[in-house]
């Protein structure tokens, strides 16, 4: 499933921008399909010109019944009917997305054999001083099964001991969830945290569910703004 949502507030139409002759989201869906990962892809939109984009090229979409806060949300909506036991959501602005680190994510409830675990999502080490102190760029903090403590827009851990050797993880936004964990998120609300930090897999923790983290080595390129969209159009071979 990957959400998309035509407006977005530091990059308005920002799924519809050109990369290397196609918008940012058909290069997006088309990464998820090359993966041979999935039974089924879907573009989930409140957007008539992004649903028309995937639709006109032979893909799948559905269109939102009503406005959503978040990807999470709009996904619950469009698989309430559906039976399925694991979902992957790819957000629309990853065209860099890569079987390996999707592999990595499903592998997890392959192995979960309790069932503990209530979602899979991805992480990143990153080194950049400018990047860990990003706020558009998510932290990650996990304990030492790799389960996620929590996630920030500030730099997590705070470097107090400087000789500490501390290792950044930035959170990247593709997860897999359980199609339970997804329900009991959508009737859910909103609590403070995630509201202060205007990050959805917040939510989950603060209710108590399980996230597993892996680490992936694929940096790719998330298109959140301008600068993002070049960096893209300089990488797209």
């Amino acid at each position: 499933m990957i959400p998309a949502r035509y407006a977005a507030s530091r990059f308005p139409a920002k799924l519809m921008q050109d990369l290397a002759g196609k918008p940012v989201i058909l290069r997006t869906y088309q990464a998820a399909i090359h993966t041979k990962l999935f039974d089924e892809v879907y573009v989930v939109t409140d957007s008539e010109i992004i649903y028309d984009t995937i639709v006109k090229e032979g893909g799948l979409a559905i269109m939102s019944k009503t406005e959503h806060d978040c990807g999470s949300d709009r996904i619950a909506e469009a698989v309430m009917q559906m039976d399925v036991d694991i979902i992957v959501n790819v957000q629309g602005d990853e065209p860099f997305t890569d079987r390996e680190s999707l592999e990595g994510v499903l592998n997890v409830f392959e192995s979960d054999i309790h069932k503990e675990i209530d979602l899979a999502s991805l992480m990143v080490k990153i080194t950049d001083e400018e990047e860990i102190n990003n706020p558009n760029t998510v932290k990650v903090i996990v304990d030492n099964r790799n389960f996620a403590l929590y996630f920030s827009r500030s730099p997590i851990p705070y470097p107090r001991a400087k000789d500490a050797n501390t290792t950044y993880f930035k959170h990247k936004g593709i997860y897999a969830f359980r199609k339970s964990a997804l329900m009991d998120f959508q009737r859910l609300p909103m609590l403070q945290l995630e509201a202060t930090e205007k990050i959805e897999a917040i939510r989950y923790l603060e209710y108590g569910k399980k996230i597993k983290m892996v680490e992936t080595h694929v940096q790719g390129i998330e298109i959140d703004t301008p600068e993002d969209l070049k960096k893209a159009q300089a990488a797209w071979k």
